[in-house]
């Protein structure tokens, strides 16, 4: 203990001291043991429910579910991937901290590193991390629970730190550090965000490549690329199980290339266009980095009873009860950008925006340059359909980029490099020998950009922007509102905006006046650096707040059981039949909604990366098949629904929030023979053959199966029959009975990956049929079938992986344990 320095370690204490402390301030109901309310984790909950039940009861992971979309597997929800063992240092980093404080810990703590890593001071880091943590993106996702979104946010600094040490010639820490904040990084399970990370590391290297070609440091920059590629290579091998079944996966999802030829202008060899730039971010909206409600903030934020739109109400004579009423609940009103809906902004923050600016004329050389064309690629790939030419480039060109959705996401590549940017401006400021003169001017410039543009848009802010919205009409015609109303809705717009442009003015005076203290030497830097810190906190703290805040939170009860069963669902539940049938849901939106799943096996359901050729089924056959039954009120012309199993459709029983359970008497069951096949030259024939066939006689089967059906004759016998014996979601067993053998499908969704079929135990061939479902030909006579989910990719991915990952921490605890000795061995 004597040999240790406590005043050196003073600051590392402090900052994570000081990043609880905020943390727990705000996500003080975590104290009080609530939870946050998150949409996604209440779905998640949903379509998760046979999978946790299945782990609960049998100890073992279910590999797919039946519980959505008719059947699909389970890699995307809630798989345990146990074979990483560095995932246990999560929870050491996260200090265990209830959710999500955890998670906003380790915004603060990656950054910090990162600043760091790159040679700051530590209460300069401190600060830094305060301005990368409380973007407002950073909290606004966890109110619809985009939990793993937040978590790879987290490891997108700590790598680039890792990167950084490694270019820096540090070969063995940079390159551990890599390996493992990468390998958590991509455990934490939001490929999109690792993607454009790699955006963000891609560029590094490409700016460093051009530093060393000109100060001729070839040979170490390919040295560190080599110690990096093989840190890549442990963080993927780590994460072998995950990232394999992912990429065996997508091929077959919405993600992966439609067989279809049709709507060719609008699809991809991933996500259709309209469907991945659905959430665009405005051209002008992107005004929100320095001015967060310059387009009205939240589509679900309440109107002030001190609002344009209670005084114009009052002035109209609207009751005051009406207007409380009125103003109380969320309303959608004041949101006007081009987005269908937002939980908020992505507000960066006037004081960020401003340091970037700054770090724009002070900071030299290829790191500027890395963190600037950085900036210019998130804010263009954002725009998304309203600057197609880019989107469509990088759509057809750039390899995996239309497997995601949401371009407005990009813009977490500006959350990362506008902060560090204006921190490497102050590092830089803080240690430049520069002539004073120089560096206020190179203030006094940016402070005044910024300010003024803030300013500007408070003054005339119709010289920026409408402030109408194309839904403004759909509001008025839909709830019939007056000419005067929805002008008041608009002039509360412009106050909004006013509002927010003179507070971030205000800021950025304020941060701009503690830099030139500091450039003056009124400061000390360790005083400025923290006072920056608590401004920059008090920018940001109360914007965020406006979004995620205490009402945000529950009570544990609500979050482990968010659902109720309904009599249709009791109904449903005691219906002991067989052990698998399906249910669709017109009581909800069938396609959007897990609380179907958490009480049974659903045609619909709620996820981002469905089985494609289901997806297809959905649109040329389930939703026309829908409204069939909405008119007729039965399901003589639900074909598909029909062969899917569905047993029950729930629907509206016509009083407020009642529902009843329609016993769906066509349905064919769990399989059946046919006696007849209908062949299929390609996609678009098998789909559409679907409309013309009845499935319970005879089966749609592709070309490319030709040779499976062989064998089979035609025809069958009244007496055959098939039944399922027993349901598991990664074991199906059946027995049949067959007098001359025959075809049978079975009501299960095919997916090649895994599923294999045994007769009498031993190992048999299966097709495709009817575009989404599996089929035998089986032999005559009285036999048991077996389907079993037994993906290879889980069983070799889960040893490989296991293996990689104790060599990394074994590597791991040895350099440690080598530096700490050299330390001790030094100060001895």
């Amino acid at each position: 203990m004597k040999n240790i320095d406590f005043k050196k370690l003073l600051p590392y204490l402090a900052a994570v001291a000081i990043f609880v402390v905020i943390t727990m301030v705000y996500f003080s109901p975590l104290l009080e043991g609530k939870k946050m309310v998150q949409s996604d984790i209440i779905h998640f909950k949903g379509m998760s429910k046979e999978i946790i039940d299945y782990r609960a009861k049998t100890g073992q992971e279910a590999l797919w579910t039946n519980s959505m979309f008719g059947g699909m597997p389970a890699y995307q929800i809630s798989v345990n991937y146990s074979g990483n063992m560095v995932g246990y240092l999560d929870n050491l980093l996260t200090l265990g901290l209830p959710h999500p404080a955890g998670i906003v810990f380790l915004y603060f703590l990656g950054f910090f590193i990162l600043l760091l890593a790159l040679g700051a001071d530590p209460w300069l880091s401190i600060a830094g991390a305060i301005a990368f943590a409380f973007s407002s993106y950073f909290f606004i996702i966890f109110e619809a629970g985009h939990n793993s979104k937040a978590h790879t946010i987290a490891y997108m600094a700590p790598v680039m730190a890792g990167i950084i040490l490694t270019m820096n010639r540090k070969y063995l820490w940079g390159g551990l550090l890599t390996a493992i904040f990468l390998s958590l990084q991509i455990k934490a399970n939001h490929p999109q965000i690792t993607y454009y990370f790699a955006f963000i590391a891609l560029l590094y290297g490409f700016f460093r490549l051009i530093q060393a070609f000109r100060e001729k440091q070839l040979p170490s920059f390919f040295t560190s690329v080599g110690v990096l590629s093989i840190a890549a290579l442990f963080a993927v091998l780590t994460n072998l199980t995950s990232l394999w079944a992912t990429y065996e996966y997508g091929k077959y999802t919405i993600r992966g290339k439609s067989e279809l030829t049709t709507e060719k202008e609008n699809r991809t060899s991933g996500l259709d266009k309209d469907y991945a730039t659905q959430w665009s971010y405005g051209i002008g909206e992107s005004m929100t980095l320095l001015v967060p409600d310059c387009y009205g903030g939240s589509s679900s934020r309440e109107l002030s009873p001190n609002s344009k739109v209670a005084e114009a109400m009052r002035a109209n004579g609207v009751p005051d009860e009406t207007i409380r009423q009125y103003t109380s609940q969320p309303s959608g009103f004041l949101y006007w950008g081009p987005e269908p809906f937002t939980s908020g902004p992505v507000y960066i923050g006037a004081i960020v925006v401003f340091l970037f600016v700054l770090g724009l004329l002070i900071v030299k050389g290829p790191m500027k340059w890395w963190l600037l064309t950085g900036t210019v690629l998130s804010l263009v790939l954002a725009w998304g359909r309203y600057l197609m030419p880019v989107t469509d480039f990088f759509m057809q060109y750039v390899p995996m980029y239309n497997k995601f959705r949401a371009v407005s996401m990009t813009l977490v590549i500006a959350e990362f490099t506008m902060p560090l940017l204006g921190f490497l401006a102050l590092k830089e400021l803080a240690g430049s020998t520069r002539a004073r003169r120089d560096l206020f001017r190179s203030l006094w410039i940016s402070a005044a950009v910024t300010a003024g543009v803030a300013l500007l848009m408070a003054l005339l802010p119709e010289m920026f922007f409408t402030f109408s919205s194309s839904k403004d009409i759909t509001y008025e015609q839909q709830y019939q509102l007056p000419s005067w109303f929805m002008q008041a809705i608009r002039e509360e717009r412009i106050r909004l905006l006013r509002l927010d442009a003179i507070r971030s003015a205000i800021f950025i005076l304020l941060g701009a006046g503690v830099i030139g203290a500091l450039v003056f030497k009124k400061l000390k830097p360790v005083y400025a650096f923290l006072l920056l810190g608590v401004l920059i906190l008090a920018d940001m703290f109360p914007v965020n707040k406006r979004y995620i805040n205490n009402s945000s939170f529950s009570s544990p009860s609500r979050m482990e059981t968010p659902y109720e069963a309904t009599s249709a669902d009791e109904q449903i539940l005691n219906d002991k039949q067989d052990p698998d049938f399906r249910v669709l849901n017109l009581a909800v939106d069938p396609f959007l909604d897990a609380s179907t799943s958490w009480f049974h096996k659903s045609i619909g359901g709620y996820h981002g990366a469905k089985l494609r050729r289901y997806q297809e089924i959905i649109e040329g056959h389930i939703y026309p098949e829908i409204r069939s039954f909405a008119r007729r009120g039965n399901t003589d012309s639900t074909p598909v629904l029909n062969m899917l199993n569905t047993r029950y459709i729930i629907v509206p029983a016509g009083k407020e929030n009642q529902v009843m359970a329609f016993p769906n008497q066509k349905v064919l069951g769990n399989a059946w023979f046919v006696g007849a096949v209908r062949n299929a030259g390609n996609a678009d024939e098998e789909i559409a053959a679907l409309k013309n066939i009845r499935p319970d006689s005879v089966a749609v089967v592709a070309k490319e199966f030709e040779s499976q059906i062989s064998g089979f004759r035609g025809g069958k016998d009244s007496s055959d029959r098939i039944v399922l014996d027993s349901y598991s979601p990664n074991d199906l067993q059946y027995h049949y009975r067959s007098a001359n053998g025959g075809l049978a499908v079975f009501s299960e969704i095919y997916y090649p990956k895994g599923w294999n079929a045994y007769v009498d135990d031993k190992p048999a061939p299966y097709f495709r049929a009817n575009y989404i479902l599996r089929a035998m030909v089986l032999p005559a006579g009285e036999h048991k079938v077996r389907f079993r989910f037994e993906p290879a990719v889980f069983r070799l991915g889960e040893k490989i992986s296991l293996a990689s990952s104790v060599f990394l921490l074994l590597a791991a605890l040895a350099l440690t344990g080598i530096g700490v000795r050299r330390s001790f061995a030094k100060k001895a």
